[in-house]
């Protein structure tokens, strides 16, 4: 991340806090901001002078100015005397304030590009529903550019042979399984398989890709970088040995593998083979170690190839135009990617708020679920504070309103979740609720005949979520994964007009764990620290964040 001398300020505020904590009193400080804080104190009856500032704070003006000239008072003359001084000194401090008022709304003298200019010294507020900063950049996608530099295509007679894969783990990490694909298969001159969506334990699901995306689209669109065939040929007729056995199955490809790896040992077992399973494919190509133009060609088939059936976008624009006009007439909305389930708290090993029953029960599904991570668990506590310090912890649903609130969003605000199952339910959405009781998921938004088509894959229903999320005003994500990912990626790419909102939880989990910090200090905390955190192309990512933000082999200076 650039440096932001704003987002210093807040972290130094932090510290200057956290180190004042032995000398200054919390309500003291925030008495005049805490809306928790009585206007009046109880005054104690004790003799103890200097104990007690607020009884001298809460006496009449005069009798502090008795108390510096006692012989004021004495008689009727006296008292006129007083009086006049009284006035003058009051009319004194009214001018005073006047000039002061006066000075800090005046303009100040500044220069930009050599010119002096008036400028206020309060920077209006950015819009709440538009990047604010999206005018500032001059980027625009450009992934469609073939700029050649790597082989072209070869007849279909003279292809190195066939590749096939499986694309693993939910839709998102399935949709960077195939992108990857394309690009192996590019690399190699080699005729890429209809790759096949697979199973596993966590998304028990039977969908093919004919079921999710678009082939003809697909196919026809990266007919001049790879040639795709919808399945095995006829003239391979033991089908199942490429699905088990190990003569035809590359298993031996490094996590973020060069290009240079799949010419010198995946290319020649596929040119004796003909046909060659790879597997596992999770984040089996690098980034940083491959040509400009392989990573060009994956913006491309992300981008470009890679779109849903029909009906699936026709009922997630429903879905959106219905977000957009649930106050009677055209409103934005902001979109929600809150990730709390159980699974990803448990995975997490990060410390929440919850009764001990339901710490004791967490501690044994994690303990069950990574064994070795778990060990005997003493020294989870750690562990967790650490992570929650760097912020690696997901965000609550409470936290999220907090933060959503201290951004200036009201509580009339149109909100679509995107969440599986909520760990803790209806008692730990109850806060976001309450304080944003325009919240829908689709579920709500949609009747149960119209997701009745959808609910039988459910990598259909993470596609609605995605494209919903994707139209989005405003999204949200609350931690990392590649659904938020891979949005934010696309809205950047798309033009980076929409904000996209990623809280810097390092920052907040400061703030949270703050009890000296007040609410009006907290809040511009929040606004500053998030400011330019809106989604703009950011020329300082490392290549291996592609799909978050496809800037630089994706992107070209408009």
């Amino acid at each position: 991340m650039t440096y932001s001398p704003k987002r210093a300020m807040a972290e130094l505020r932090h510290s200057i806090s956290m180190g004042a904590r032995g000398t200054s009193s919390p309500m003291k400080r925030d008495e005049d901001s805490s809306p928790l804080i009585s206007d009046t104190q109880p005054v104690d009856d004790d003799d103890g002078r200097g104990r007690h500032p607020y009884k001298d704070r809460d006496r009449p003006f005069f009798s502090h100015f008795q108390s510096i000239c006692p012989s004021i008072g004495d008689d009727a003359n006296s008292s006129r005397i007083s009086l006049v001084v009284v006035i003058v000194v009051a009319l004194l401090g009214l001018v005073s304030i006047l000039a002061i008022v006066k000075r800090v709304n005046a303009p100040y003298l500044c220069k930009k590009d050599g010119i002096t200019l008036h400028c206020p010294h309060v920077k209006e507020a950015p819009s709440l529903w538009e990047n604010p900063y999206s005018a500032t950049t001059s980027w625009k996608p450009c992934a469609e550019r073939r700029l050649g530099g790597f082989s072209d295509l070869p007849p279909e007679n003279e292809t190195t042979g066939y590749i096939f894969i499986h694309a693993e783990g939910g839709l998102n990490q399935q949709r960077i399984a195939i992108c990857n694909a394309v690009a192996v298969a590019k690399i190699m001159n080699a005729t890429l398989i209809l790759p096949v969506l697979k199973q596993d334990q966590i998304w028990k699901d039977q969908t093919k890709f004919e079921d999710i995306f678009d082939v003809d689209h697909f196919i026809d669109y990266l007919k001049d970088d790879v040639r795709i065939v919808r399945d095995i040929p006829e003239w391979f007729t033991d089908k199942t040995e490429l699905f088990s056995s190990i003569r035809r199955t590359v298993k031996n490809i490094p996590k973020y593998a060069p290009a240079q790896f799949y010419i010198d040992n995946v290319l020649p077992r596929i040119k004796e083979k003909k046909i060659m399973a790879l597997k596992p494919f999770v984040d089996r190509l690098g980034y940083d170690n491959v040509p400009q133009e392989i990573n060009r060609l994956r913006c491309r088939v992300n981008y470009h190839a890679l779109k849903f059936l029909p009906e699936i976008e026709q009922m997630a624009d429903l879905l959106a135009s219905r977000m957009r006009n649930r106050t009677g007439s055209s409103n934005p909305y902001m979109a929600l990617h809150l990730r709390f389930e159980k699974g990803m708290v448990g995975l997490s090993f990060c410390d929440f708020v919850g009764t001990r029953e339901e710490k004791a029960l967490m501690a044994k599904y994690r303990e069950k679920e990574w064994p070795r991570r778990y060990k005997n668990g003493t020294h989870l506590w750690q562990l967790a504070l650490q992570k929650r310090k760097e912020g690696r912890c997901p965000l609550e649903p409470g936290e999220v309103a907090v933060i959503l609130r201290a951004m200036g969003y009201p509580k009339e605000t149109q909100i679509y979740v995107a969440s599986g199952q909520v760990y803790g339910g209806h008692n730990r959405m109850a806060p976001l609720r309450n304080m944003f009781p325009n919240l829908v998921t689709k579920e709500e938004l949609a009747t149960k005949q119209e997701l009745d088509n959808f609910r039988k894959h459910v990598t259909s229903l993470a596609a609605l979520d995605f494209l919903v999320c994707l139209k989005s005003d405003v999204f949200v994500m609350t931690h990392g994964g590649n659904f938020a990912k891979l949005i934010i990626g696309a809205r950047r790419y798309m033009g980076h007009r929409l904000k996209s909102i990623k809280p810097d939880k390092g920052l907040m989990s400061k703030s949270f764990g703050d009890p000296y910090l007040g609410w009006a200090t907290f809040a511009e905390d929040v606004v500053v620290t998030h400011e330019t955190r809106t989604g703009l192309p950011e020329e300082t990512f490392p290549n291996y964040d592609l799909w978050e933000n496809p800037l630089t082999p994706c992107m070209c200076k408009a």
